[in-house]
């Protein structure tokens, strides 16, 4: 893509991953190969691979909301996700950045729990993200475990469930909720469930059988975000994010 400003602009919101699979690393990525600039906030500093978190260094607050001040005095993004916020303080920070500069297409990738298991944020993290940034978001992005944190309730294990689920929290929050259900047991469809102003889209693609992408719910989030900077509707931008993350998981399968 060349640097040209007459690219949207998307800003991520998260953590920097020393392997450069997921994360801001995996974000940029993502927004280049769909014609949007990219600039950054980090969050924090993750010592990963794709196997475990061996360590992480969060940023203090104040330079989380520099970050965003810096990108938002000299361009205003058309797009923001977020990601990892690693804190209470940082996500009480981004909440309030968010809302100060009235930035719009906020996809919130409500991360708590990495994909091998290393608790990535606290319970009151996790309150302080329902009650002050979720509200600002365009769109939240659950994966089934954080569905069921932000619920409350019991495991999410059947597309009949993410429906419902996806109605509660949708209401709950006051905005859209995609929930993914790439972690469904076997038998199950490889379906996310959307639901917007109580109107549910179901997507679906083949299961990838034995392929894993350290990062895929970054990606996924970060290329709704990017439709959403090009102008597309929310719909049209999860539909053209489904099929990039999956034509991401079939490149990977004939590596």
């Amino acid at each position: 893509m060349p640097s040209t400003t007459s690219h949207p602009l998307a800003l991520t919101i998260a953590g920097s991953d020393s392997c450069g699979g997921a994360g801001v690393q995996a974000d940029l990525r993502t927004f280049w190969a769909l014609g949007v600039r990219g600039a950054s906030a980090i969050t924090a500093l993750t010592c990963q691979n794709e196997r475990e978190v061996i360590g992480v260094q969060a940023a203090r607050s104040k330079i989380v909301s520099l970050q965003i001040q810096a990108v938002c005095d000299e361009a205003r993004p058309a797009a923001v996700k977020t990601g990892m916020l690693a804190n209470t303080s940082i996500v009480a920070a981004v909440a309030r950045e968010l809302a100060r500069w009235r930035l719009k297409n906020v996809v919130v990738d409500p991360v708590m729990i990495s994909s091998s298991g290393h608790r990535l944020l606290s319970a009151r993290a996790v309150a302080t993200l329902r009650d002050e940034l979720l509200p600002l978001a365009t769109l939240v992005t659950p994966n089934l475990d954080e569905a069921r944190v932000l619920l409350g309730g019991e495991p999410i294990r059947s597309v009949r469930q993410m429906r419902e689920s996806a109605r509660r929290l949708s209401a709950r929050m006051g905005t859209a909720v995609l929930i993914k259900g790439g972690h469904l047991p076997e038998g199950e469809p490889a379906v996310d469930v959307l639901c917007e102003s109580g109107r549910l889209h179901e997507f679906r693609a083949p299961r990838a059988a034995a392929v894993k992408i350290h990062g895929s719910g970054c990606i996924y989030s970060a290329a709704i975000a990017a439709w959403l900077a090009r102008g597309a509707g929310l719909v049209e931008a999860v539909t053209r994010a489904k099929s990039y993350v999956t034509q991401q998981f079939r490149n990977r399968r004939r590596a």
